[in-house]
């Protein structure tokens, strides 16, 4: 079994690419693909909850950015080893305006502007909304190698208005934790 130190809020993380066993069977069949893919720099790449984790794995330098409410984050849980940087945050449910700046400070000495340089930044929310807008801002300020976790950690609604049955990182069996 291969294992992968990662670091993220201040911890480090131990992924073990075992735990793809443990993926829910309809995560599987709704076609999303294991295999890790090549990224176009200067777009907004969207990757299913599996081709993120798996990039994970395969990159060491991909950074996964939680870009939630604090309360989203902490109560409703995140994805192991996630740095939380909110995109929207409460009270007011403003946009961030460090945004950018909070994200660049995780790149330290990084020029983004040069492809080869640039480490892919994953960005999650609720559904892959969220993250959408958030993506395009970082790559208007020309951070290169930009994802959106399409389906993002709670995924769509069902029919009865609920999450996490439908799609998801957390419907997927990645792994995630809650306060």
């Amino acid at each position: 079994t291969r294992m992968k130190d990662s670091i993220g809020a201040g911890h480090k993380y131990r992924w073990n690419e075992n735990v793809v066993t443990a993926i829910q069977p309809g995560c599987m069949s709704a076609g999303l693909r294991m295999e890790a893919r090549q990224l176009e720099p200067g777009r907004l790449n969207h990757l299913t909850p599996l081709e993120a984790w798996r990039l994970l794995q395969t990159d060491a330098s991909a950074l996964l950015i939680d870009i939630r409410s604090d309360m989203e984050y902490l109560f409703v849980g995140h994805p192991v080893g996630a740095v939380h940087v909110p995109w929207i945050s409460e009270p007011s449910w403003s946009i961030n305006q460090h945004f950018v700046t909070e994200v660049r400070k995780l790149l330290p000495g990084i020029n983004c502007r040069l492809e080869k340089d640039c480490p892919p930044v994953i960005l999650i929310c609720r559904s892959g909304r969220r993250s959408i807008d958030a993506g395009l801002s970082l790559l208007e300020e020309g951070i290169n190698y930009v994802c959106n976790v399409a389906e993002g950690f709670e995924g769509e609604l069902n029919s009865s208005h609920q999450r996490s049955s439908l799609g998801g990182w957390r419907f997927c069996g990645l792994p995630w934790e809650q306060c």
